[in-house]
Parts: structure tokens; sequence; C-alpha cells
């Protein structure tokens, strides 16, 4: 009732609460110090947030319709814990923000800005190690600026969509769980008059979740009204398997990314283990290889990835995250970590050592 209270009061309407009907405030928030061997060639110090995992906050509820079904909605944002500022200046709910139906037998539909089933199926179970110990510096950048992502920062930051916000106007499905598999599709309306096919996005799921082995296949293509009138865009497709063995969790995954108009690929190979030393502390640790092709100058780039955490409780923890990058290939390879600037070397090396809680 409190949480439902609260709600209320920032969303500054009045909210009818039934026994069946639920409104929850949720966020999570991380602050680190950071330390660059080479950015731009210059060392660098600086606090810096959102390295741990994304600074957010939202709203999320549920209304009982009977028979198994709910009404469902999500409301996420992300921000600078500095600064206070939006993500995406002028976009409140960048993350997502959707409503749909959810039933026990017959699963979930959803529409609005909503994730692909690469952040679904990869990064939320946690078969990249960004998800548990290797924060931002482990989702992939690299030499490969002349991927061409429109709407990038880079060209190249995050380029196989794994640490992405929300695709706009989706429609979306999840099945329920039946004997460890579950699947889903979801589809984006590009909404030009007269060609249906521009600006639109297409991603595909599926799982199996064992006792102690799961997999994943997830595909994202999307559509850009920059690259051929939006008839071309970024594809890409991923694969996981983790194992849990003793009290180690091993994790392999590998992505493809395509620029569909230029031919412009990259494709990773990434291979991990976390342990729960004991009820407080968490090591990570990974390796991945990344892979331009010619139209990228065979750029490629060696990365290793590590993280310690400890928990002071079930909601708030202590956390060191560190990644080293070397680069190279037959064009100029500066090695670029995710979330910084360009090294003026073929190497860069980062630490972050953090505050981050949950609520």
């Amino acid at each position: 009732m409190k949480k439902i209270a609260f709600a209320a009061s920032i969303l500054g309407v009045s909210l009818s609460v039934h026994a069946q009907s639920s409104v929850t405030l949720f966020g999570q928030l991380n602050e680190g110090f950071a330390f660059v061997t080479n950015e731009q060639g210059k060392h660098l110090t600086a606090l810096q947030d959102s390295y741990s995992f994304p600074s957010v906050f939202g709203f999320q509820g549920s209304e009982d319709l009977g028979g198994g079904t709910k009404a469902v909605f999500q409301l996420v944002s992300q921000f600078s814990v500095g600064t206070g500022a939006l993500i995406t200046p002028g976009t409140l709910f960048n993350r997502v923000s959707l409503v749909g139906l959810s039933n026990e037998n017959y699963g979930k539909i959803t529409v609005g800005n909503q994730y692909s089933f690469m952040m679904d199926n990869l990064l939320f179970a946690g078969y990249d190690g960004a998800y548990n110990y290797g924060g931002l510096y482990n989702l992939r950048q690299g030499p490969f600026a002349k991927l061409g992502i429109p709407q990038n920062p880079t060209g190249a930051f995050e380029f196989d969509s794994l640490g992405a916000a929300g695709v706009n106007n989706t429609v979306k499905y999840v099945s329920p769980n039946f004997h460890g598999f579950s699947g889903g599709a979801q589809y984006g309306f590009g909404g030009v008059a007269g060609a249906f096919n521009a600006d639109r996005s297409m991603s595909f799921g599926l799982n199996y979740q064992g006792t102690n082995f799961s997999a994943a296949l997830a595909y994202l293509e999307k559509r850009y009204p920059s690259m051929d009138n939006g008839l071309d865009g970024i594809r890409n497709f991923g694969a996981g398997i983790k194992y849990n063995l003793y009290n180690v969790t091993l994790s392999a995954l590998f992505t493809d990314t395509q620029n569909t108009l230029t031919g412009a690929k990259v494709w990773v190979v990434q291979g991990g283990a976390q342990r729960w030393l004991n009820d407080a502390w968490l090591l990570g640790i990974d390796y991945q290889y990344m892979k331009g092709n010619s139209q990228l100058s065979n750029n490629k780039a060696n990365q290793v990835s590590a993280g310690v955490q400890y928990w002071l409780s079930k909601r708030t923890d202590i956390y060191l995250i560190a990644a080293f990058q070397q680069a190279g290939g037959d064009g100029p390879a500066y090695a670029w970590l995710n979330g910084l600037s360009q090294s003026s070397s073929s190497r860069q090396a980062a630490m972050n050592i953090g505050l981050a809680t949950r609520f």
C-alpha cells in the first residue's frame, strides 16, 4: 500500500486500488570512480555512473482480470546519477514503455517501446558477463566505427544490441514455459505510408532452462530511415549456453552483427566464469574476441574483463570492474572500450570502483 501511495504521488494522479491490483516503484543506482589509461591520448580519472549497470527508475503494475489473465504495464527511464539528467533528453521513458495482457496458460502479449530478444534472452539471462560482473566495459565496442549504425554515438557502441534501449512501436509475444522451453516473437511497425517494410524491426527468441544447463537463441533486425529509404539496417544474431559446475557458472556467447546495406560485419566469441565465494562475495572473469570483415579493414580486438562484488545487503554492493582491450587489423585499429572515448593507441585499460543499490 505504501508503494502504491508513493507511486500515485509521483505520478500526480489518483489510483483506485483493489486487492487484485498492484503498482510498484522500482529502481537501481550506481556511482563510481573511473581510472582510464588512454582516452584520446590522455589518462583519465573521473566520477562516472551507470558502469556497473544502468541507473534507472520505473513503474510496473498489474490488474487481475480473472481466469488467470492480467493487464500489465511497465515504464522505465534511465538517468545520470551525477547530474540527474535523463540519458536521452526530451524522452522520459527511453528504456521501456509497454502495456499488455498476460495469461498463465497462453503467455504474454505487449505493445510499446520494449526490449528485443537479444537483451531478454542473452543479457538478462546472464550469458554476457556484463550483466553480473563486467558492467558497461564488457558490452561490445572496438575499432569498428565503420560498421555505421545510425543513431549510434560511435557507429558501433554496443553494436550487437545486448545493451540497447527498447525498440519503438513493437508488438511482442512471449510463450509460457513448457518443460523448460519458451520462445517469442516481436514485430515493430515502421509507420511509413505506402511502404510496409520500411523502418520496421523483427526479433525472435528461444530459451531452454534446465537444472544445471541452459541455452538461448536470439535474432534482431532493425531498419533505419537513413539506409536505402528504410529498407536496410542492422541485423543481429546471438546464441548462448551456461552450465553450473559445483559453485562455478560457466558461460559462452556468440553474436554476429551485419550492416545489410554495406555488408560490414563483426562477430564475437565470449567465454566466462563466475563464482559466489559465500553469501557476500561474487567474482567473475571473461575473455572475448571480436573480428570485423574486409569492409571493416579486418580489424579485431581481444578483451579481458573482470569484476568483484561485495554485497553489504541483499540490495546494496560495493564493486570493482576492470577491462583491458588490445586492438589490431589491416587499417587504423585503436582500442575502444565500451562507454569510453577512443584510445590513441591499440591498447586501452580501465577500472571502475563504486557503490550500487536497488529499491
